[in-house]
C-alpha cells in the first residue's frame, strides 16, 4: 500500500542526458529528511530511468526507502535500444514493487499512468524546461491537485503555481 502522504512521484523530459545528477541526489536525501520513503518512477527513457538509479543509491545509504516502479504497459520497454532495454529491466528487477497499470498499450497509457503517480504521491520532482509533452501535463496536473512541486531544471527552479507560463 502506498501513503501518498509519504510518496514521490517525478516527471521529466525523455532528453534529459543527467544534467541534474548531483542536484537530483541532493534532493533526494532532503525528501528522506523529510520523511518521504516511497518513490514513484514511471520507467520512460530519459529523467525516470535516471531517477529509479538515483533512488537506488539513495536505498544503498537508507534500506527503507522505496522504489515502485510505475509502468504504463507491460512490454514498455520493447521500443527502447538494446542498452536501455537492459537498463530497464535491471531497474524493474530491484524495484521493490512494480503496478503495471495496462496489459497492452493503448494512446492515453502514458497519461493514466502519469494521472496514477500524481494521485498517489504529495510531491512531485520535476525535470520540466517549459516545452510542450506528457511532462507539461504532469505538472500542471499536479498543481491543480495541489502537490508540492521541487523543480530541478535550472530554467524552472523556484517556479510557483502561481506562474503564468504553465497556463499558456
Amino acid at each position: 500500500m502506498i501513503d501518498p502522504i509519504t510518496a514521490v512521484a517525478f516527471t521529466g523530459h525523455r532528453h534529459y542526458r543527467g544534467e541534474a545528477g548531483e542536484t537530483l541526489s541532493q534532493t533526494l536525501e532532503t525528501l528522506y529528511s523529510r520523511e518521504f520513503r516511497t518513490f514513484l518512477c514511471g520507467m520512460a527513457l530519459g529523467f525516470d530511468l535516471a531517477v529509479a538509479e538515483a533512488v537506488l543509491q539513495l536505498r544503498r545509504r537508507h534500506p527503507d526507502v522505496r522504489l515502485v516502479a510505475v509502468v504504463p504497459f507491460r512490454g514498455q520497454a520493447g521500443s527502447y535500444g538494446a542498452f536501455d532495454r537492459q537498463r530497464y529491466l535491471s531497474l524493474l528487477a530491484a524495484a521493490d514493487e512494480t503496478i503495471c497499470l495496462s496489459e497492452n498499450y493503448r494512446p492515453c497509457c502514458y497519461r493514466i499512468r502519469n494521472d496514477w503517480m500524481v494521485e498517489h504521491a504529495s510531491l512531485l520532482v520535476t525535470w520540466y524546461d517549459g516545452s510542450a509533452g506528457g511532462t507539461r501535463y504532469t505538472v500542471r496536473r499536479a498543481m491543480r491537485l495541489g502537490r508540492e512541486l521541487v523543480h530541478l531544471h535550472p530554467s524552472m527552479a523556484g517556479l510557483s503555481a502561481r506562474d503564468p507560463e504553465l497556463f499558456e
